[in-house]
């Protein structure tokens, strides 16, 4: 029960401290007293031990960033689940100003002018004014700033609702631990959108496993400190709200039928409709939260005898998107998926060369830790000014620096790469001269994402008919729940690659995983290859690369079809075929 509750305090005060900067923000409160709050909320977020404890001992009181007034509010929190400070701001600032702080490009000074010149506080009132032509007539406003505040208002809707996977899982499993360790629970698995590994996450579902009936768990979580609101949603399901907004769906059920419970918090709706009419045909029924055949109860304590019952091979959790997985397990076609220790490569990394913090060797020796066999850097070209780009002279140097490293390395390898800027007009950064020099060459956009689909895609496959360039980095652009990917014809691109052997990267940075995994099965079906780049910035980005394995599973991909699955030789191969004249051969051969 205690771990539980330490969990919820410490994800729920960091929210709430946060909350409380911002209405203090709206107030034009003093910007100390703001920044307190929100040095306060980022201690907490790193801070290493149980709080009540830590209240009780004085260790919190002398943590740096912690004042006698968000003190005051962890112990209120701690001790009762409420800040009284946030209850009365509420009451003070409309809830629609606060909002708007989630705007992307209205900061807090044009959110008080249209509040104090139009009287508005609500999202719907701000987006009445921007169509309507109010907005843009206000000073420092204007109707371009009116159209992209309609366009940042429906990206807001659409993304309030959602999470970028590694906060959800990482989220969802500090929970997951915390539940396994209530009395009478056997395990606690986390289902859902996380389990299948979806880009960004809605809801966090987690299955139980207790011998004890769903409604004493469900009175045992409902009693839990931090838990503001909680709903039976039936006999088997409970929804618990915490403080700072976060909720989670728990699903219980007994030992005997657990395989059948975890599927179907799992799997998408597609999946399970494909079950469930996999099922029909085979004289078995999904009926409530069990597997029967005709009235016989069919038990089903794993996800492996349920499909094994349903005469289904196992189906993994990231394929369950109601794809045509189901009849492909019916057949015994499912693909080997990619493994985490496929990777024979490293790519994509930022040394301090440009933007990243690492030195060479610091990422050589992590990565050679982490079991990988070859490191490729890349830092940015000399385009990305703004980034640290390298200039010739400074790519010569690291190029001796990585030499020096690679002299005293064994059993493992530093590559020479670049990420260049691929520029308007299609060419990639840095003459051929200076390309020759590198094993690799990663081509990114960087700039003029305002271009049509037409002139993006041509840009693109301009790029790719560079003899030198190896991969085309983070293809469309996005960043999720901030950024939509920019215009392009995708088809177009996919057939290009397969044509001149040129590699498209799975972006693992959690909050890019860019290409999308839907599109996966049809850059493999087209002959494509693809590669897995960290887009690391630090020693701490080797950890991205599991997210990019996610979507590569998602996508039906082995690693047959990962370039950096391959080895050191092949892998400088693949480059030196299209550099010399050859096309880069697809596969893994």
């Amino acid at each position: 029960m205690e771990s539980v509750k330490d969990y919820m305090d410490k994800k729920a005060v960091a929210q709430v401290l946060e909350q409380i900067a911002a209405f203090l923000e709206l107030k034009s409160e003093n910007p100390f007293r703001i920044r307190a709050f929100r040095t306060a909320a980022r201690a907490l977020v790193g801070f290493p031990t149980d709080l009540r404890q830590s209240l009780e001992d004085g260790t919190l009181a002398s943590t740096k960033g912690i004042g006698p007034a968000t003190l005051q509010i962890v112990a209120e929190l701690v001790g009762t689940g409420h800040a009284s400070m946030l209850e009365e701001l509420r009451e003070q600032i409309p809830p629609g100003l606060v909002e708007m702080l989630e705007i992307s490009g209205l900061g807090v000074a044009k959110i008080r002018q249209i509040h104090e010149v139009l009287g508005i506080d609500t999202l719907p009132e701000l987006e009445a004014a921007a169509r309507d032509g109010r907005l843009a007539k206000l000073p420092r406003f204007g109707p371009r700033t009116a159209e992209n505040l309609l366009k940042a208002i429906a990206f807001l809707r659409q993304a309030s609702s959602f999470r970028l996977l590694h906060h959800a899982g990482d989220e969802a499993e500090g929970l997951r631990a915390a539940l396994e360790r209530l009395p009478g629970v056997k395990k606690a698995v986390i289902a859902g959108d996380v389990r299948r590994r979806s880009e960004v996450v809605k809801d966090l579902i987690f299955v139980l496993v207790a011998e004890s009936s769903p409604a004493e768990l469900f009175k045992k979580l409902s009693q839990l400190p931090g838990v503001q609101e909680y709903a039976g949603q039936d006999e088997r399901r409970l929804t618990l709200r915490f403080a700072g907004g976060s909720s989670a769906q728990i699903v219980a059920t007994t030992p005997v039928n657990a395989g059948t419970v975890l599927v179907q918090a799992t799997g998408s709706e597609e999946h399970l409709r494909e079950l469930a009419g996999h099922a029909r045909k085979r004289g078995f029924a999904l009926d409530g939260a069990a597997l029967w055949r005709g009235s016989e109860f069919v038990p089903t304590p794993d996800e492996k005898t349920f499909y094994q019952a349903l005469g289904l091979s196992f189906i993994p959790p990231e394929l369950r998107e109601g794809t045509g997985e189901v009849a492909a397990a019916g057949q015994e076609q499912l693909p080997r998926l990619l493994e985490p220790g496929d990777l024979k490569g490293f790519l994509h990394c930022h040394t301090r060369y440009s933007d990243g913090s690492a030195t060479v060797e610091q990422l050589a020796n992590a990565c050679q830790a982490a079991g990988y066999e070859y490191l490729g850097v890349t830092d940015h070209s000399q385009a990305a000014a703004y980034a640290g780009g390298l200039r010739p002279e400074d790519l010569a140097r690291q190029a001796d620096e990585i030499d020096e490293v690679n002299s005293r390395l064994d059993g493992f390898r530093v590559l020479k790469g670049i990420e260049a800027d691929i520029l308007q007009d299609g060419r990639v950064d840095y003459d051929e001269q200076v390309l020759e020099r590198l094993d690799f060459v990663i081509a990114s956009i960087h700039s003029r994402f305002n271009l049509g689909e037409k002139e993006m895609t041509a840009r693109m496959l301009a790029a790719m008919d560079n003899p030198y360039l190896t991969i085309i980095g983070h293809p469309t652009g996005r960043l999720l729940l901030s950024r939509d990917p920019y215009p392009i014809d995708l088809d177009a691109v996919i057939e290009k690659a397969a044509a001149t052997g040129v590699a498209l990267e799975i972006n693992a940075d959690p909050h890019r995983l860019d290409l999308d995994w839907r599109v996966l099965r049809r850059a493999r079906t087209s002959g494509a290859t693809i590669s897995i780049g960290a887009d690391a910035h630090n020693v701490a980005g080797l950890g991205y690369v599991e997210y990019g394995v996610g979507m590569a599973r998602k996508g039906w991909l082995g690693s047959e079809d990962i370039l950096n699955a391959r080895p050191v030789e092949e892998f400088v191969g693949f480059a030196k075929a299209r550099r010399y004249g050859g096309t880069a051969v697809g596969g893994n051969g």
